[in-house]
C-alpha cells in the first residue's frame, strides 16, 4: 500500500515544468562560480524562491540564501543544495559547457540547485497537500568545508527558526535511477593539512653548499604513503592523498621552500589524530635527517565532519524513496570515503537528517565502461570532480521528486 506522503509527492511532481528546470540546469552549469563568489547563482535561486512565493534572504554567510515558507502548524523541514564549483578546466564538450575559463561545476552543485528550485517551487504549488513549515536554504562554499559554519555564525536559525529534521542528497557516479541511503554513517571526515619544509637555496650547480627542500620532500611524499599502509589496522579505513607540492622557479635554482598539501579521510575521530600525529612525526623526522635549517611548518586547514545519518529519519526517507521510485532503487552502499560540511547544519548532531544520493551517470556512458561488476565500472565512468563529469539530464525531475516526498514524509500531510 502507497502511503500519503508517496502519493503526494508523486502528485505534486506529476507536471514539473522539465523544459524550464532543464534551462535553469544548462544556464548554472554555463556560469559556475567558486565558492563565496556564488552572487549570480544565489540570484537565480533568490529569484526563483521569491517567485514561489518563499520569505526569501540573501546574503546569509555571505552569498547563502534561505527561502521559509509557513504553512500552518507542524514541523518545520530544512531542504538544502550547495552552490559553488570547482577550479576544474571543463572538458566535457558539452553544448552548454562552462563559460568561466579554469571553472566548472565538477561536482554536481548546479544540478543540486536546480533540484531545490523545483522542488520548492512543487511544495509550495502544493501546500494544501502538507502542513508546516519548509525552510529552503543554498549554502555557499561546500567545497572549502566553510558555508554551512558561516551561515550558522550568520544567524541561520536566530533569524528564520530553527529546523526539526534537515535533508540533503548529492549527485554521484552509478547508473542514473539509484537511490543510495544509509541509515548511519554514510559519509567521512576530510582534513586539509599543508606543510612548507624550508631549505637551503643556492646555485643548482653547487647542492653541497644548498640544502635541497625537493629533496626532502620527495622523500616525506614518500614516506608519508606508510601512515595508512603500515599505522593503521586493516580493518580501518582511511586515504592519505598528495594534492600538490610545489617548489622552485627555475631549472637550475635549488629553492628554499618546498610546499604539501595533503588531504585525509577517515571515518572516526580516533583514526584522524592519529594521522595527524603520524604526519607531524614523519614531516619532522625527515626534515630532522635532511638537516633543514628550520622545522617544517605544519597547518591543519579545512575540516569536513563524518557525515552520520538519524537511523529513523533516513529509514522513513528511504522507504518513501522505495515507494516513488520502486523496489531495487533504494539500497544501502556503506559508507562513502566523500566528504561533506552538511553536518555542521545539524549543530553537533543535535538535529537529525537524512542525505543521500542520486546517481547520475548517463546511460550510454555506464554500458560502454569497461568492467562486469559494479566497482569496476565506478572506476571507470567520471567521477565527481573529474574534468569529464557531466550528468544526465534525465535526473532533474527525480532529483526534484526525491526531495519533494523527503519533505512530505516528514511534514504533516494533509
Amino acid at each position: 500500500m502507497t502511503s500519503a506522503a508517496a502519493r503526494a509527492a508523486l502528485d505534486l511532481t506529476a507536471d514539473l515544468p522539465v523544459a524550464r528546470l532543464t534551462d535553469l540546469y544548462r544556464d548554472l552549469h554555463r556560469h559556475p562560480e567558486l565558492s563565496l563568489r556564488e552572487h549570480r547563482t544565489a540570484g537565480q535561486l533568490a529569484e526563483h524562491l521569491a517567485a514561489a512565493g518563499y520569505e526569501t534572504a540573501a546574503g546569509v554567510g555571505g552569498t547563502g540564501v534561505v527561502g521559509r515558507l509557513r504553512n500552518g502548524d507542524g514541523p518545520t523541514v530544512l531542504l538544502r543544495a550547495d552552490l559553488d564549483a570547482l577550479p576544474v578546466r571543463e572538458e566535457t564538450g558539452l553544448p552548454y559547457a562552462s563559460e568561466t575559463d579554469g571553472v566548472m561545476h565538477a561536482c554536481g552543485h548546479d544540478l543540486h540547485v536546480t533540484w531545490l528550485t523545483g522542488a520548492a517551487a512543487a511544495l509550495a504549488a502544493g501546500r494544501d497537500a502538507w502542513r508546516g513549515t519548509l525552510l529552503v536554504v543554498g549554502q555557499p562554499a561546500e567545497e572549502t568545508g566553510q558555508g554551512a559554519r558561516r551561515m550558522i555564525e550568520d544567524g541561520l536559525y536566530e533569524r528564520f527558526g530553527r529546523p526539526d529534521v534537515l535533508l540533503g542528497q548529492h549527485a554521484a557516479p552509478g547508473p542514473a535511477g539509484l537511490y543510495p541511503h544509509a541509515p548511519g554513517l554514510i559519509m567521512s571526515a576530510a582534513t586539509d593539512v599543508d606543510i612548507v619544509v624550508h631549505g637551503r637555496g643556492g646555485h643548482g650547480s653547487r647542492p653541497e653548499a644548498t640544502v635541497d627542500p625537493v629533496v626532502t620532500a620527495a622523500y616525506l611524499v614518500t614516506r608519508l604513503q606508510t601512515v595508512v599502509s603500515r599505522e593503521l589496522a586493516a580493518g580501518e579505513s582511511a586515504v592519505l592523498t598528495v594534492g600538490r607540492i610545489e617548489a622552485g622557479t627555475r631549472h637550475n635554482i635549488i629553492p628554499s621552500e618546498a610546499r604539501i598539501s595533503l588531504n585525509l579521510r577517515s571515518q572516526s575521530e580516533e583514526v584522524r589524530r592519529r594521522m595527524l600525529a603520524a604526519i607531524e612525526r614523519i614531516a619532522r623526522g625527515e626534515c630532522l635527517a635532511a638537516d633543514c635549517p628550520r622545522e617544517p611548518e605544519i597547518t591543519v586547514g579545512n575540516t569536513f565532519p563524518v557525515t552520520v545519518n538519524d537511523a529513523a529519519t533516513d529509514t522513513t526517507v528511504a522507504a518513501v524513496h522505495g515507494e516513488v521510485f520502486g523496489a531495487g532503487t533504494v539500497f544501502d552502499p556503506g559508507p562513502a570515503m566523500g566528504s561533506e560540511d552538511f553536518p555542521q547544519l545539524a549543530l553537533d548532531g543535535t538535529v537529525p537528517y537524512s542525505y543521500w544520493f542520486v546517481t547520475t551517470t548517463p546511460p550510454q556512458v555506464w554500458d560502454r565502461a569497461p568492467g562486469d561488476t559494479l566497482p569496476e565500472k565506478l572506476a571507470a565512468v567520471p567521477s565527481n570532480h573529474s574534468p569529464h563529469f557531466a550528468p544526465d539530464l534525465c535526473t532533474i525531475a527525480p532529483g526534484v521528486r526525491t526531495l519533494v516526498s523527503g519533505a512530505l514524509a516528514l511534514l504533516s500531510v494533509a
